[in-house]
């Protein structure tokens, strides 16, 4: 509910701030222009810019050549992503690498991580190049975070030595110089900052996954348009990176693949942003007075957005001619995204469900109100936050390895198990023993879960049948797993469609009351 009311939310700042531009666009700069770098000092200065000749020549190596192997592998995969109620295929493919066991949720759609290779984890790739292709992000990962804690460490000193000098003095810049762009940070950008420990820099710096992106834009029948300033085509729409640790850096190494038979424009000719080039594109979030930043990317440059850049700002990405990859290494929230959190907490569902030493017959230990909603919502959340977005993807996962099977098989477990909590559940609320304030109580919560899960299943089974869907090649289209039917052998104890269990559930409900 509440990511819904965000999303309305969104909708109504765009609509309003469309009908405020009317047919007007607002102004945007690029390196070109007069007030382009005192524009980024004053109101940009948390993005970060390394120019491709600052990286070691060996790091661009191993980078470059790992996209074009898991290109190769076809490994880049569209999504299926879910907005505002309808499913639609992104224009960027993609693959997420990371620690093992962790997830990214963006779009309502939850990518598993191709684990990197991890000490004290057996991960078997499905061949050498994809190993090899992992460790070279990983070393990608570990550079990015020195750079990340370099940046934080400068903007620090920066501004604590602005609040103790109020006097700004202006220094010449230059877009060529190969350094990172630190500026006077605004008012109204950021608040007066105090040098950080190291802990909170390792923090907000320790990146636990890579999102890759592949795009090339001549295979693409229709781009969006960037609809405020005018930019032109948009691989990536005006967007915050959701689901990270507050304050984090985000940080993006790009790859175009630029062919010497596309010239970039001449700067007489153009004016705005060369349509030719790559570009990432940011302005202040839901802002008409502030004009937008548009900056070029080319082979091996390197962008970080810190700190709170990322909630205060938004930032799209603008097309250029030629394929491009980047590497978007995020501090992604790991409180409830993480398979050891989503065992843990199957572990303490199943902590109400006990077997009797002699019968061996199952019985839960309490039916207090609290205990059974607790349960039910662990149940909706490894079936639908879990189970149903892994089998979503199809059978993608396994190009690159079969890791994820055991961690899915098991959570597979623990839900059937939950399954048979819910049919317990039923069977007591089914009793008049119980003390009826009790039983009422345990009745009203157990149907508004059970409630959820009936309309989750219809949208879930809805969305593996969609034209999207079915659009898709065979060993990428959504599997509705887990389903059953009455005919199937598959033992289970309730059926999959829940609507007789629960109108039984609000029937039951009227009489008591």
């Amino acid at each position: 509910m509440k990511r819904r009311a965000g999303e309305r939310e969104k909708e109504l700042k765009k609509k309003k701030l469309l009908e405020e531009l009317g047919e007007n666009k607002l102004p945007y700069l690029t390196p070109s222009d007069a007030d382009f770098h005192q524009l980024w000092k004053t109101k940009y200065s948390k993005l970060s810019f390394r120019k491709s000749d600052t990286v070691p020549e060996e790091l661009h190596q191993m980078v470059q050549e790992s996209f074009l192997t898991l290109r190769d592998h076809n490994c880049f995969f569209q999504d299926l992503v879910r907005i505002k109620g309808k499913d639609f295929l992104t224009p960027v493919s993609r693959i997420l690498i990371g620690d093992p066991g962790c997830t990214y949720k963006y779009l309502n759609t939850r990518l598993f991580t191709v684990p990197w290779p991890t000490e004290g984890y057996d991960i078997k790739y499905c061949s050498p190049q994809i190993h090899d292709a992992c460790k070279a992000l990983m070393r990608l990962n570990d550079y990015l975070h020195t750079e990340a804690v370099k940046a934080l460490q400068g903007q620090s000193l920066f501004e604590t030595k602005e609040v103790k000098d109020t006097t700004v003095i202006d220094r010449e810049q230059s877009f060529a110089i190969s350094q990172t762009e630190q500026g006077t940070v605004s008012k109204d950008q950021s608040s007066v900052c105090v040098a950080e420990d190291d802990r909170s820099l390792k923090n907000r710096t320790s990146y636990n996954l890579t999102l890759l992106n592949y795009m090339d834009p001549l295979q693409m029948l229709y781009l969006k348009q960037e609809p405020y300033f005018g930019m032109g085509s948009m691989a990536v729409s005006w967007h915050h990176d959701e689901n990270l640790v507050e304050r984090s850096t985000v940080a993006v190494y790009s790859y175009s693949c630029e062919d010497s038979s596309i010239q970039e424009s001449s700067e007489r000719e153009l004016k705005g942003r060369d349509p030719a080039v790559w570009h990432v594109g940011l302005k202040v979030a839901w802002d008409i007075e502030t004009p937008g930043l548009a900056l070029p990317l080319h082979q091996g440059d390197i962008y970080l957005m810190l700190d709170d850049l990322n909630m205060t700002h938004q930032h799209c990405v603008l097309a250029g001619l030629s394929p491009r990859f980047s590497s978007t290494h995020r501090v992604a929230d790991s409180s409830r995204g993480t398979l050891e959190y989503i065992l843990g907490r199957c572990e303490l569902a199943l902590q109400n469900l006990q077997t009797d030493s002699h019968s061996k017959a199952l019985s839960l230990k309490s039916l207090e109100a609290a205990v059974v909603k607790q349960v039910e919502e662990i149940h909706n959340e490894v079936e639908f936050e879990w189970l149903r977005q892994f089998w979503f993807q199809g059978k993608r996962y396994l190009k690159y390895t079969d890791w994820w099977l055991k961690p899915m098989a098991k959570l597979e477990e623990c839900w059937r198990k939950l399954e048979i909590m819910t049919s317990l559940v039923l069977s007591e609320v089914r009793k008049e023993q119980q003390i009826e304030e009790q039983r009422n109580e345990t009745i009203s919560c157990f149907l508004l879960l059970l409630m959820e899960r009936q309309k989750l299943r219809k949208e879930w089974t809805a969305r593996c049948q969609s034209d999207a869907a079915e659009s898709l090649p065979e060993d990428q289209k959504p599997e509705c797993h887990p389903f059953w039917t009455d005919n199937d052998e598959c033992n289970m104890p309730l059926p999959y469609d829940l609507e007789e269990v629960i109108a039984y559930l609000q029937n039951l409900v009227q009489w008591i009351e």
